[in-house]
């Protein structure tokens, strides 16, 4: 029996050791969450001042997801922080960059880019105005693709690596269609959509084998308006005609680094330590060993921490309210717009006696038309209260055009993707599938004719004439409010609509946008509708992050940096710190009974 009970009291005491150190994580957690109250006592969980010396070099490396606003989220899977740097960020970081006497400027690392057209050009126009301070700002990269390309184009000197490429050969999309292996596995893809949507491209895939005429043209028509807009962009900044762009394009001349430089979309090729030698250079640092990088992402969050707590919450005077991501119904998260989040986001703007006017910054594909009226509706109560703005990043279609429709005014990029008006709905049929392959079958009994709608049987005719009613019952509701708030009628509205996307250019002239530009024109604009002076502009921003471990997380992620403080007992205890963090994040996740280990539209 002493094995028994030497394993017994073993287990035992591993547990009690565990909740010890669990309830310890708990404590710390807490502690970070309340340390806004308590800065003195707990300042260390709020992170240093980032300190950087005289002749200080940016280092822009846009690795990380360009989004509307900087979130992050703990991946309990890779002990880490998944993290993305916002417009919003990276503009208050230029903008303090421009000012700041330590800062000599900025070298942007083009080797990886994820963003969105118009986030791109919200950055570009951003470096743009930098460059007004006379400050340097050089781009380098292995590789550079078209979108790094074309935000590298602002720079004062592009230099490519010897043995890279630059890539310049215009836009293209390619679509994948499901309908041949739909038909092998023998499953019957019901399509229900407004009845003249032709444009409604989203259900092609199970349709069809191939793109249809209609989707054809509307995807040339949007891909040729981003593709003139990068071409005005870099012919303004490389000095080079449109036209000569299009030749390089058309017949691939630029094919290696040597080529890049012949016909001058780069300044020339160099190493990375004659980069070094370089910027040295100009930032009057006499000796390489001197030199160090800021990593911009770290600026920035520093300066937009700086600039929020300048700002007291009575000053507040303008909302910018970010609805972003497929919308779904209920609370939101990074990745999705809950309906539920973003209505309270609009209802406590409107609510609230400071806040003079409303910025509603939409970059979303749609999604749930029933959570999409759910939000209209609180656009349609702050018109009435206040003037309500709406500004729109990468893509606003669908469903966010929907929550769009009712502004007093709508700003858009150039190549900001827009309109796709119409609704559809897909019901697949598994039931010819589970037979063939399985042999499994499936019977019902109902109460009234139409009880049961189901995934395995197909639609009868009436029903299916119900549901495309329905279907074009909520079309009707989409373009009616639409013509509403554009003051057109519903006919006018449904000629540009049937599903058809826009390009920002192309949608100012059709009437579903007002004017081009990005979100610092839209508040200025609500802030003068507002009666706020352009000098007093004070943003709150909505809706509030709730990610509390995630911020914790970075902190201390930015506290351990340092690798010459790694051994000392502080840095110790921090990564004491993140691991019983991991633990919290891994049981706060479970439910029910475990059985696991202790551990763990692109465009190009």
């Amino acid at each position: 029996m002493k094995p028994f009970w030497r394993n017994f009291w073993a287990s035992s005491l591993a547990f009690v050791i565990t909740g010890i150190i669990l309830i310890f994580a708990f404590f710390i957690i807490l502690f970070g969450m309340i340390s806004n109250a308590f800065d003195d006592n707990f300042g260390f969980l709020e992170g240093k001042p980032l300190e950087y010396k005289e002749n200080t070099v940016l280092h822009l490396d846009i690795s990380d997801f360009i989004t509307e606003k900087s979130y992050s989220s703990f991946n309990s899977s890779s002990f880490s922080v998944d993290k993305a740097i916002g417009i919003r960020e990276i503009k208050i970081a230029l903008d303090a960059a421009k000012s700041d006497k330590k800062i000599e400027g900025i070298l942007m690392d083009m080797s990886d880019l994820k963003a969105g057209m118009a986030s791109l050009e919200e950055v570009r126009n951003a470096l743009i105005d930098f460059k007004e301070s006379g400050k340097f700002l050089i781009a380098y990269s292995e590789n550079y693709t078209q979108k790094s390309y074309y935000l590298a184009t602002v720079a004062d000197e592009i230099y490519v690596f010897p043995e890279g490429m630059v890539e310049f050969r215009g836009l293209g999309a390619e679509l994948m269609f499901f309908k041949g292996m739909i038909d092998k596995l023998g499953v019957d893809v019901q399509i229900i959509r407004g009845t003249n949507n032709k444009f409604k491209s989203a259900v092609e895939p199970f349709m069809l084998d191939k793109m249809s005429d209609a989707n054809r043209k509307q995807t040339m028509t949007y891909l040729n308006a981003i593709w003139n807009q990068m071409l005005k962009g870099v012919s303004e900044t490389r000095g080079i005609s449109v036209a000569d762009l299009n030749m390089i394009a058309d017949s691939v001349f630029v094919r290696n680094a040597e080529t890049a430089v012949q016909y001058k979309l780069v300044d020339g090729t160099k190493y990375e330590d004659e980069i070094i030698t370089m910027i040295c250079d100009k930032a009057g640092i006499k000796k390489e060993e001197d030199f160090k990088m800021v990593d911009f992402s770290k600026y920035a969050f520093y300066q937009a921490k700086k600039f929020d707590k300048k700002i007291k919450k009575d000053d507040k005077n303008i909302a910018v309210i970010y609805a972003v991501g497929s919308i779904e119904s209920g609370k939101g998260n990074n990745s999705t717009m809950g309906s539920e989040t973003v209505a309270k986001a609009i209802r406590e703007a409107r609510l609230d006696d400071d806040i003079k006017a409303i910025v509603l910054r939409i970059n979303s594909p749609g999604g749930s038309a029933l959570a999409s009226d759910v939000m209209w509706r609180e656009t349609i109560l702050a018109k009435q209260a206040k003037p309500f703005i709406v500004s729109m990043g990468d893509v606003a279609a669908s469903g966010g055009y929907y929550i769009a429709c009712a502004a007093d005014k709508i700003y858009a990029h150039p190549n900001t993707i827009t309109g796709s008006i119409g609704v559809f709905g897909v019901l697949p049929n598994f039931g010819p599938m589970l037979e063939d392959k399985l042999g499994i079958t499936t019977d019902r009994v109902e109460t009234n004719e139409h009880a049961v709608l189901t995934l395995t049987q197909a639609l009868t005719d009436d029903e299916y004439k119900m549901i495309q009613q329905g279907v074009d019952d909520i079309y009707l509701d989409f373009i009616t409010k639409v013509a509403e708030g554009r003051g057109m009628t519903p006919a006018d509205v449904d000629s540009i609509g049937q599903g058809r996307v826009w390009a920002g250019t192309d949608a100012i002239k059709i009437g579903l946008v007002d004017e081009l530009g990005g979100i610092d024109e839209a508040i200025a604009y609500a802030a003068e509708k507002g009666g706020v002076k352009q000098s007093a502009i004070k943003i709150k921003n909505y809706p509030k992050s709730d990610n509390k471990l995630a911020e914790i997380m970075m902190n201390l992620e930015a506290m351990n940096d340092d690798e010459d403080k790694k051994e000392d007992t502080e840095s110790l205890v921090r990564i004491k710190m993140l691991e019983m963090i991991k633990v919290v994040e891994q049981i706060s996740s479970m439910k029910g009974v475990q059985a696991r280990m202790p551990y763990e539209l692109i465009i190009e």
